[in-house]
């Protein structure tokens, strides 16, 4: 049985100038970070002539033309699998449509372990670029490219979106001090709300195709709002951190309607007045986590489990995608 894992992400700023809708105008730049949850691929080879698919539902076909999965289907015919008689399953730590990345982690996972099953060795930007192909190109949904580059590059990363499609990726130059922290301070709450990025992400991606000014200058400030926490977390001055997220959010939730919603902003305000000294939603937007950095971890934590919150706590990933079993 081989088995691959890609881990889940947070972003840090910087977040919508992924979309090739504005970064081939204006190039992009964000900071995002892997982190130790993660989605898993495993394949087994079988001894049924068919393919045995099984995520939230089960597929058994017999050529991959027959694949309903999108992604599934897409991944198998780039990497050249046509045999049957493989059993592919699917698996993760957080339920898709959280705001966690977890479409590009599901087709990097899937990527690289179809590479290992035809003993290909592929480099984590390759491996990205394909995943980008898959969902962005092939599959037209109107996305960005952040997901795919940090789950498989791993670690807390910088990315800057070229205006031909290129992409630049190099680590956050952070002390050991400052990214344990970092590490320590940052809380993770689940809203309750699942959603669809694509969804949130057509109206921005329409907008911005239309060179809407609004919306252009919107992401102009998001991209600087990244550089600011670049140079905010390399000075490792975390309170300037924990407060350009909070200007983050704030001028995120104007970009559409359904960034947000009366209980989101409740949990949010409830949440900087116990303790948070700043935060953001996590992802698209409209549910998913809410990320918080705090000095007074004990305090939030008590504010926001007696809201109905859960916590789910983690670590950052530096491994990026990669197989776990061979």
């Amino acid at each position: 049985m081989l088995i691959t894992r890609s881990p889940l992400r947070i972003s840090f700023g910087g977040g919508g100038t992924d979309l090739p809708s504005y970064y081939q105008k204006h190039s992009g730049f964000l900071i995002a970070a892997a982190i130790d949850k993660y989605v898993y691929i495993t394949l087994h080879q079988t001894f049924v002539p068919e393919l045995i698919i099984k995520y939230s539902k089960l597929e058994r076909v017999h050529s991959v033309a027959e694949v309903e999965h999108p992604i599934i289907r897409e991944a198998l015919q780039m990497t050249g699998i046509e045999a049957a008689s493989l059993e592919i399953t699917s698996m993760a730590d957080i339920p898709a449509g959280t705001g966690l990345g977890s479409s590009g982690s599901f087709t990097t996972a899937l990527l690289k372990a179809f590479h290992a099953h035809k003993k290909n060795l592929v480099h984590p930007a390759d491996l990205a670029k394909q995943a980008c192909e898959i969902e962005l190109n092939r599959l037209r949904e109107p996305i960005g490219k952040q997901d795919q580059y940090i789950a498989a590059f791993g670690g807390i990363t910088c990315f800057k979106f070229n205006a031909d499609g290129g992409v630049e990726a190099w680590p956050l130059k952070i002390s050991e001090e400052t990214l344990f922290n970092l590490e320590d301070n940052l809380l993770l709450f689940f809203t309750g709300y699942s959603r669809s990025a694509s969804a949130i992400l057509k109206e921005q991606d329409d907008r911005s195709k239309k060179s809407d000014q609004e919306m252009i200058d919107n992401l102009h400030l998001m991209k600087d709002l990244g550089r600011q926490s670049q140079a905010a977390l390399e000075a490792g001055d975390l309170h300037e951190f924990a407060h350009l997220m909070d200007v983050h959010w704030q001028r995120k939730k104007e970009r559409t309607s359904q960034m947000s919603n009366h209980q989101i902003n409740e949990w949010y305000d409830c949440a900087m007045t116990n303790g948070a000294l700043g935060g953001k939603l996590i992802g698209a937007g409209g549910g998913g986590f809410l990320m918080f950095y705090a000095d007074d971890k004990a305090r939030l934590r008590h504010a926001l489990r007696s809201q109905g919150l859960t916590e789910v706590r983690f670590r950052f990933d530096f491994e990026g995608t990669k197989i776990l079993n061979q």
